[in-house]
């Protein structure tokens, strides 16, 4: 079954790749990896979702805001490798969940990224990670999160 097959069955639809608006690139490939930079949890080209987690943001608004951070880096993954069906294994990702003052729960908002890759990916979709709690991220977002992906020429 293709990438794309399981994203139908699960029901999922990637959205446009990102265009960065600063001096990065999305995607950087390099013998035989691939450098996504942090993806924002973008709804039609937007942050939809603003504030800091434990105040602003619930637990369960930032998990879904985490999930849309990895289908914003996958479709980044698909227009540079052409077809995700090129992704050997999802080595890492870099979680960064902006947290009010006493929230320290990053490791489950980012469980809902590292779910959702392996329910797409199979044992693939098994990664090592960091959850890392951060006093602002850019456009206010909740949840930023970048990836490190081997992929077959």
């Amino acid at each position: 079954m293709s990438i794309d097959d399981r994203l139908r069955e699960l029901g999922l639809e990637l959205p446009d790749a990102a265009s960065p608006s600063f001096n990065y690139v999305p995607v950087i490939l390099h013998r035989g990896i691939a450098y996504v930079s942090g993806q924002m949890p973008k709804v039609d080209g937007e942050v939809r979702v603003f504030g800091k987690v434990g105040a602003e943001v619930d637990l369960e608004t930032a998990r879904g805001e985490a999930r849309i951070c990895i289908l914003q880096g996958l479709a980044c993954l698909r227009a540079s490798l052409g077809s995700l069906d090129r992704i050997e294994r999802i080595l890492k990702i870099n979680g960064f969940v902006a947290s009010a003052p006493g929230f320290n729960a990053q490791p489950k908002v980012l469980d809902a990224a590292s779910d959702l890759l392996a329910e797409i990916f199979g044992e693939a979709g098994r990664h090592a990670r960091a959850a890392i709690g951060a006093a602002e991220l850019p456009r206010n977002a909740a949840v930023e999160i970048e990836m490190t992906v081997a992929y077959r020429d």
